[in-house]
């Protein structure tokens, strides 16, 4: 069966997005735009940056957040890295391992909701289409370091206990795993709800991607440590990312007054590295629904320079990132999200009926 990267929301095609906070006061660059088409490929405009192909034909460029050119291939969507390409041997996933990584900043209440909303559709939808799958391991992690129920001021450990402002104020274990993480046997609606409601009292350096291969390495992941059993090698890994913020280096000028945002270290095409190395070095047993900025409609441009909370800042780097596997898929953080979930299941399913087993 052929990979494919679906156009989740053709509402986006076409559509320009500026990137940096409206209270940028630099006036001696030329602003970034850049262009979410429905081939998800993203091209950029600013001083005109030369485009290349894949093997498909496809054009593609990649825009770094300073404006510079990432020469990083994408990779061909018409098969995927290590992907079955069917046959008697064609098994199928009979594991999954799914990660929320939730962004609990300040303007982060509405989208929590949505997540909240959206999530017994999906989880339902899932389990229906994959079939052949037996055992979910199901966990939700911060883009901060702000738990204390595990390692105090970790990044990437499973949330069990929320208590910031606007969070579900609750101990959300015991899990029937007997450990950090959810499965099948829990109460998903009950159990989902108070671990995804992480609260709007996180910090406003959204770090998802340090979060999430935080998550997926040591020591997290070590015997005795807060993840263990979470991440199994014989399981796809679905990766969802819900942030309004882009997860970048500001400059003083972006920073809008305030101590620039250091963001995730490395760049796109590094992340994209460390989690294919957590998975046995098989992208292809990945899939990445990112829900993020652009700022169009229904995401109008975030006011972060004077502390607005509507809206979603235009996350390049995380675009960039999750385009990179051959399962990517991104979607607007505002409104609606069952459409972009129940929509990806399709995908879901197509890559766990070409699960490369390990070994």
């Amino acid at each position: 069966m052929a990979s494919f990267r679906r156009p989740l929301l053709p509402g986006l095609m076409g559509l320009a997005v500026a990137v940096g906070c409206s209270g940028d006061q630099r006036s001696d660059e030329t602003p970034v735009t850049a262009t979410l088409t429905q081939g998800s490929s993203l091209t950029a405009n600013d001083a005109g940056p030369e485009t290349g192909q894949d093997s498909s034909g496809t054009t593609v460029a990649q825009t770094t957040e300073d404006g510079g050119q990432d020469t990083t291939e994408k990779l061909d969507v018409g098969g995927g890295t290590g992907m079955n390409s069917g046959g008697d041997d064609l098994l199928g996933c009979q594991k999954v391992d799914l990660i929320f990584v939730v962004d609990g900043s300040g303007s982060m209440s509405d989208e929590q909701g949505n997540l909240l909303a959206a999530f017994p559709g999906f989880i339902d939808t899932m389990r229906t289409e994959l079939d052949q799958a037996e055992g979910y391991n199901i966990g939700v992690i911060r883009t901060d370091g702000n738990d204390i129920s595990c390692v105090p001021g970790r990044s990437g450990v499973l949330v069990t206990r929320n208590f910031a402002l606007g969070s579900s104020d609750a101990t959300c274990t015991p899990y029937a795993s007997g450990a950090r993480y959810m499965t099948q046997e829990d109460d998903l609606n009950e159990k989902f709800s108070c671990a995804a409601r992480v609260g709007i009292g996180g910090d406003g350096d959204e770090q998802p991607i340090q979060s999430l291969m935080a998550a997926l390495s040591s020591p997290n992941t070590d015997v005795g440590e807060c993840n263990e059993g979470f991440l199994r090698d014989d399981a796809l890994l679905v990766v969802v990312i819900i942030t309004d913020e882009e997860d970048d280096h500001e400059t003083e000028d972006e920073a809008c007054g305030n101590v620039p945002a250091s963001g995730s270290a490395g760049e796109p095409q590094d992340w994209f590295d460390a989690i294919v190395a957590a998975k046995g070095g098989v992208e292809g047993n990945i899939v990445v629904l990112s829900l993020i900025g652009p700022s169009v409609d229904p995401c109008p441009p975030l006011d972060k320079c004077n502390g607005g909370m509507d809206g979603a800042e235009p996350a390049i780097r995380l675009a960039n990132f999750t385009w990179l596997f051959t399962h990517g898929h991104v979607g607007p953080v505002c409104g609606d999200y069952n459409p972009f979930f129940l929509d990806a299941v399709g995908d879901i399913k197509e890559a766990c009926e070409e699960f490369v087993p390990p070994g």
